[in-house]
């Protein structure tokens, strides 16, 4: 192979002539040439040294050859010369047309591929208005089948004393077995809290205390004065008119999700940034005495009258499916006679034939026991027992959560399965109920409001009532934590009590109302700074210690002409506060100015004045309430 090199001359504007060296090799000019002074041979620098080290002699004769043989060649600007098409004329025309030719054929080949995109386009979008079409019809016949499901549910409820059905019931959403319905004496068996549970709470009890020895009030907190300046900026009227009231209220904050729950049975989710009502949920029989959000709102809890509790799973269209149906505080009061025997208890001798048959149903529905002859010290029977769940409160875990019930019991439930572990009733064998229940922010404690004016506080690991507080009078309506750990808000006709959990004693009451007026709600916003009452109208007050003086900073009026407002929430970081009332209507205070859009259903309702003078502009046949 011959590497040679070779003088080429080129002439510039000047008419100077410049050498230039080819490389025989490959034919291309070097950018710096370099010669062997034992071959003559000429090299690219860069390669020829990269050769030498490598294999330290020539590659044309082999011989050994290092760095010091190389010399390096000076020569001036090299001027590649022009292609042969690019020196004449013609040439450049030529070469014009084939540049022309090839920028229309890609032209054409981009116009096809437009129209077949446009075509695919096309057809995409009718595909999608046809599912859209059938998804909104399936919509109504699932709307129309649970509507008619709910009806057959009220109409003929399962647990009536003749139903005759040869379907399997549902028992924890899950289909059992006929003969698993127990006598009206018999207990439901349940698994208990297991070692591995009590673990993961003590696990997270200890990781939550850390952090709260370490909390910080957040920056982004609504200020005092900005909560001065709140004035309701929206109103919503979720429920229907024919059975108003709104009786139960949740707010999931990392979303701004509001929910509620109306005496009207249905449970309403509200996207309050977006002012769109995301889904509302029928299927209960009576009014949702309690809603809660579990986790980021995956899950959701619906508590009711009619003596069940839903577990419904979210789904990825915004719509809520009910995936379990919750019955463990449907048993029926089993010791009848002990509500009838006489006081003091004294000997008394009497023949069970004496007794007339009377089956748990009849008890409950107001007929009595009838004695054949007269026994001294008897006495009338009591009202029949409800079995109402009153409360639906969510264990930190996000895997377990609590139910309270009139029935006198409250249950622990794993989220996951919908399995109650354990019902717990008062050992001390009294019959009052539950009114409303919370978890402690750490999950170890939860608290209990009573029938008979009680706070009970239990141990969850153990199930044990460790302490209790007395002194409200009428049922304890509401009961709220603190996040601090330390207080405790009750409610009740009376008014509200703070409890120090330290010391196990009240520190301090307020009475906002008169005494035919009672408190209906009480809760502590998420950073413990603020606390909001609920009765004939909502006030806030802002939270001090067991010493100092805590001060009501903002009175809002009851805006629904009830004169009744039952529950308040504080929304995320106190910027608004949401309230229902026993009206439909769910109502936002807040700086003005900051109110999102509003999804005002069906109709529009413009509110004049003080008076309730309204105009509804239609959009579909509505008739006026």
């Amino acid at each position: 192979m011959n590497c040679s090199s070779y003088f080429l001359f080129s002439s510039d504007s000047d008419s100077s002539l410049h050498a230039f060296f080819l490389i025989f090799l490959s034919g291309e000019v070097p950018e710096e040439p370099v010669v062997s002074r034992n071959s003559g041979l000429l090299f690219e620098k860069r390669l020829i040294e990269r050769h030498i080290s490598d294999y330290g002699k020539c590659p044309i004769t082999g011989e050994p050859l290092t760095m010091d043989d190389i010399v390096p060649i000076k020569t001036g600007k090299i001027v590649k010369p022009r292609p042969v098409q690019a020196a004449s004329i013609p040439g450049m025309l030529g070469m014009f047309q084939n540049e022309w030719d090839g920028l229309m054929l890609s032209n054409f080949a981009l116009e096809q591929q437009l129209h077949t995109a446009r075509q695919e386009l096309s057809h995409a979008l009718y595909q999608h208005d046809a599912a859209c079409r059938v998804i909104a019809r399936l919509k109504k016949e699932r709307d129309e089948a649970r509507s008619l499901l709910a009806q057959a549910e009220r109409q003929f409820p399962v647990s009536a004393p003749n139903a005759i059905t040869s379907a399997p019931i549902l028992s924890n959403g899950k289909r059992v077995a006929e003969d698993e319905d127990l006598a009206p004496g018999a207990k439901k068996i349940h698994p208990g809290i297991s070692s591995s549970i009590i673990s993961e709470l003590t696990d997270c009890n200890a990781a939550l205390s850390q952090q709260r020895k370490k909390r910080q009030i957040p920056s982004t907190l609504a200020p005092i004065e900005a909560l001065e300046a709140y004035t309701q900026i929206s109103s919503h009227p979720f429920h229907k008119t024919n059975k108003q009231g709104i009786i139960s209220l949740d707010i999931l904050h990392s979303k701004d999700l509001i929910a509620t729950g109306g005496i009207d049975t249905n449970a309403v989710i509200f996207d309050r940034p977006s002012g769109q009502i995301l889904s509302t949920l029928s299927g209960h029989s009576k009014k949702v005495t309690s809603v809660k959000f579990v986790a980021q709102g995956e899950s959701f809890l619906t508590g009711s009258a009619d003596k069940t509790v839903r577990l419904w799973q979210g789904s990825d269209d915004g719509n809520y499916n009910c995936r379990h149906i919750l019955k463990d505080h449907t048993a029926e009061p089993c010791a009848v006679l002990r509500h009838c025997m006489p006081a003091p208890l004294s000997p008394v001798s009497f023949a069970l034939s004496t007794l007339t048959a009377m089956t748990p149903q009849e008890y409950l529905a107001g007929k009595h026991l009838f004695i054949k002859g007269s026994i001294s010290g008897w006495r009338t029977p009591p009202p029949p027992t409800k079995q109402l769940v009153q409360a639906v409160t969510v264990h930190a875990t996000n895997n377990y959560f609590v139910t309270a019930s009139l029935d006198g019991s409250w249950c622990f439930y794993e989220l996951s399965s919908g399995t109650c572990l354990t019902q717990v009733f008062d050992s001390s064998g009294s019959s009052e109920g539950y009114t409303s229940a919370a978890f402690h922010p750490d999950g170890l404690i939860l608290g209990t409001g009573t029938t008979e004016s009680l706070v009970k506080i239990w141990d969850v690991k153990s199930q044990a009532n460790v302490a209790r507080f007395d002194g409200h009078v009428g049922p304890v309506t509401a009961i709220s934590f603190s996040e601090n750990g330390y207080f405790l808000a009750t409610a009740a006709h009376d008014g509200v009590k703070l409890w120090d959990l330290r010391k196990l004693k009240n520190f301090r009451n307020f009475a906002p109302y008169d005494s035919e007026t009672p408190t209906n709600s009480v809760e502590f916003d998420h950073s413990g700074s603020y606390l909001g009452i609920a009765g004939s109208d909502i006030r806030i007050y802002q939270v001090a210690n067991v010493k100092s003086e805590w001060n009501c900073i903002k009175t809002f009026p009851d805006l629904s002409g009830t004169g009744k407002a039952t529950c308040v929430k504080f929304g995320p970081d106190s910027k608004y506060v949401a309230v229902g009332s026993m009206d439909r209507n769910l109502r936002i205070f807040g700086l003005p100015g900051e109110d999102p859009p509003t999804d005002l259903g069906p109709h529009m309702v413009v509110y004049v004045g003080w008076e309730q003078m309204y105009f509804q502009a239609f959009c579909s046949n509505i008739t006026m309430p």
